[in-house]
């Protein structure tokens, strides 16, 4: 173990990064997490909660906030890859499927670009349930490079 507890906290640092890396995680989504994800973020759309206003629109039912669908990229991206220590700078969005309460979302990235200049990663962003795809994307996220035997900034 490092004594520096940055450094056991740290995720990928820039220079480890390569193209074609991926990272997946899922989640199904419950009542309980729309319920927070509402009080959280103020949208009380009642799309997402009321039952009786839902069965009169297109979908039928509820279905789950598209940001709340779309926090599971920033989970995956702030935990994972590139992990903790990298900033989001920005995510394009495209939803093409409305999420509903009980379905497993898999939140997906790849590195399909690197800017060594910045330095950023470019990262494919697509989150599926059952095989389809119900948002796609892009993310730009500023990596850390390796501190180079100096103590990071803290």
């Amino acid at each position: 173990m490092s004594d520096n507890i940055h450094e056991d906290l740290h995720g990928y640092y820039f220079e480890d990064l390569k193209l074609g890396m991926t990272a997946v995680q899922g989640k199904t989504l419950t009542d309980a997490d729309v319920l927070m994800f509402t009080g959280v973020s103020g949208d009380t759309n009642p799309l997402h909660q009321n039952r009786e206003f839902a069965s009169k629109t297109q979908f039928g039912e509820p279905i789950v906030h598209g940001l709340l669908t779309a926090s599971l990229l920033s989970a995956l991206i702030g935990t994972r890859l590139p992990g903790p220590g990298c900033i989001y700078m920005d995510q394009s969005l495209k939803f093409t499927v409305p999420v509903r309460v009980g379905d497993t979302v898999n939140a997906e990235v790849e590195i399909i670009e690197l800017d060594s200049v910045r330095p950023y990663a470019i990262l494919k962003t697509i989150c599926s349930v059952k095989g389809q795809t119900v948002l796609i994307g892009e993310a730009r996220v500023k990596v850390p490079r390796k501190p180079n035997g100096r103590m990071p900034d803290s």
